[in-house]
C-alpha cells in the first residue's frame, strides 16, 4: 500500500465501536493504519505493522504562528479506556484555547535539556525507563509533575531539596487543590526519589513518614444506605426511565465500581453474565459476573442508540457522564442525600452478608482476590456460587423495597 493509499485509508474510513475484543482482532498490514474511534472525538486507534496499537487524538489547535495546525498525540502503551480518557483531557484543554501538542513538546525540551542532577532531570530518567512506562498510571504522574511539581522545585539540584522544601510544596498543593492531590503528589516524588536514591552514592530522599495531609482512615468511608434510604432509592429510580437512574440500581444489583458499570459495553454481555475484561478491572483480571435475572429485566429496558457503544449512555455517542448534575436531580427527588455512588457498592455487600453468602463468595462478586494461599492456587470460577449470591442479593433488594408483612390475621371458627 503506497503512503497516499494509505493516507486515504486512513481519512475515509468511518468511526467504529471500538471495544477490547474489536481492537484485539485487528490485524496489521503492510502501512500502518488508522481505526477511528466512534465513542471519542477525534480518537483513534493506530495499528502499525509491528503489530502495535497505540491510542492516538488528532485536533486542529494554533501554532506559535499563530495559525491552526492539525495535531496529533499518541498514546502508546495504554488500554481503550485509558486513551480515551486521555483524548478527552486533549480536546478540553483544545477547547480551552490551549495546544497540548506543543505544551508537551515543550516539557519534553526543558526536561532534555535540564541539569544532569535537578529534579526535573531525574524524574524525566524516571519516566522513561522501560518498567515504569508499563504503569498503568504513568500518564496521569507525568501530569500531575508537571502541573505542581516543575513549576516549584523543577529546576532545582536534587541534591538541595530539602524536608522544609518538600513541605511548603505539599502546603501550596493542598490549598489549591486538596489534601488529596497533595498526597497523590507526595507519593509520586517519593517514588521517583527512592529510585534515584538507589541509583545515588550520596543522594537521601527528605521525606520521611508522617508527611501525608490526610490519614487513610480519614479518608475511608463507611456510608451504606439504610433500608428506608434504599427504599426510596430504589423506587425513584424504578419511576425514572433516565439511563442515571438505571445506572444506579445496577451498580446496587452487580456490586460494580461506577467506572465499571457507566461504561459497560453492549459487546461485554454474554447471554446472561456480563464479562468485564481485565484492561477495565482494576486487579487487572478478567471478571464474570453472572447476572440475576432483575439486572437482565433492568437492561432490557434500556434503548441501544444508534452504533453507541455504550450501555449507559445519555447522548448516543459517549458514556454516561455528568454525575454531579445528575445526582443531584436525583437527590431531591429521592429525598435522600449524603450518599455517593461508590456507596451504593459498599450497601450491596452488606446487603449479600444479610442475605447468608459467605465472606469470600461475597468478595469474590465484588471482584476482590481472595489473598492469600486461597488467592493463589484455587482458581475455580466458583459460577454456581456467584450466580446464586446476585440472585440472593437480588431478593434481598426486593424484600426491603416491597416489605411484606409477617403478621397472618387467625380466621374465627
Amino acid at each position: 500500500m503506497t503512503r497516499q493509499a494509505a493516507e486515504k485509508d486512513r481519512t475515509v474510513r468511518k468511526p467504529e465501536r471500538l471495544t477490547d475484543l474489536k481492537l484485539r482482532s485487528l490485524k496489521p498490514r503492510d502501512e500502518e493504519y488508522e481505526v477511528p474511534d466512534a465513542a471519542q472525538r477525534g480518537g483513534r486507534v493506530v495499528v502499525n505493522p509491528n503489530g502495535s496499537k497505540p491510542y492516538v487524538v488528532r485536533f486542529r489547535a494554533l501554532r506559535a504562528d499563530g495559525k491552526k495546525h492539525q495535531e496529533k498525540m499518541s498514546f502508546p502503551g495504554v488500554t481503550l479506556a485509558q486513551g480515551r480518557k486521555l483524548a478527552a483531557d486533549v480536546m478540553f484543554a483544545v477547547a480551552q484555547g490551549r495546544n497540548p501538542a506543543e505544551e508537551r513538546s515543550a516539557q519534553r525540551k526543558q526536561a532534555k535539556h535540564a541539569k544532569p542532577d535537578t529534579l526535573r532531570a531525574v524524574c524525566a530518567e524516571y519516566l522513561q525507563r522501560p518498567e515504569h512506562k508499563r504503569l498503568r498510571t504513568i500518564h496521569a504522574r507525568e501530569a500531575t509533575l508537571v502541573r505542581h511539581v516543575y513549576p516549584v522545585l523543577g529546576d532545582r539540584d536534587v541534591n538541595t531539596i530539602k524536608r522544609s522544601d518538600i513541605a511548603r510544596l505539599l502546603d501550596k498543593i493542598e490549598d489549591k487543590s486538596g489534601s488529596v492531590m497533595a498526597d497523590e503528589t507526595l507519593g509520586f516524588v517519593s517514588h521517583v526519589l527512592n529510585w534515584h536514591a538507589k541509583r545515588s552514592d550520596e543522594f537521601r530522599s527528605p521525606i520521611v513518614k508522617g508527611m501525608r495531609r490526610c490519614r487513610p482512615r480519614e479518608l475511608a468511608r463507611s456510608r451504606v444506605l439504610s433500608d428506608d434510604e434504599l427504599r426510596r432509592v430504589w423506587l425513584t429510580a424504578e419511576a425514572s426511565d433516565s439511563p442515571f437512574a438505571k445506572l444506579v440500581q445496577f451498580l446496587l444489583l452487580t456490586c460494580a465500581r461506577r467506572s465499571e458499570a457507566s461504561r459497560m459495553a453492549w459487546a461485554e454481555l454474554e447471554n446472561v453474565d456480563w464479562v468485564l475484561p481485565p484492561s477495565r478491572n482494576k486487579t487487572g483480571l478478567l471478571l464474570l459476573r453472572p447476572l440475576a435475572a432483575t439486572a437482565h429485566e433492568l437492561l432490557a429496558k434500556l434503548p441501544r442508540i444508534g452504533d453507541c457503544p455504550f450501555v449507559f449512555t445519555t447522548n448516543g455517542r459517549t458514556a454516561i457522564s455528568g454525575y454531579s448534575r445528575l445526582k443531584a436531580r436525583f437527590d431531591a427527588a429521592c429525598g435522600v442525600s449524603g450518599w455517593r455512588l461508590h456507596d451504593l457498592r459498599r450497601t450491596a455487600r452488606s446487603l449479600l452478608s444479610r442475605a447468608g453468602i459467605s465472606a469470600d463468595h461475597a468478595e469474590r462478586c465484588l471482584g476482590h482476590v481472595i489473598s492469600g494461599v486461597r488467592g493463589t492456587y484455587d482458581r475455580h470460577e466458583f459460577y454456581d456460587e456467584k450466580k446464586f449470591a446476585f440472585e440472593a442479593l437480588a431478593a434481598q433488594i426486593e424484600r426491603i423495597v416491597n416489605p411484606q408483612s409477617n403478621v397472618t390475621a387467625l380466621r374465627r371458627g
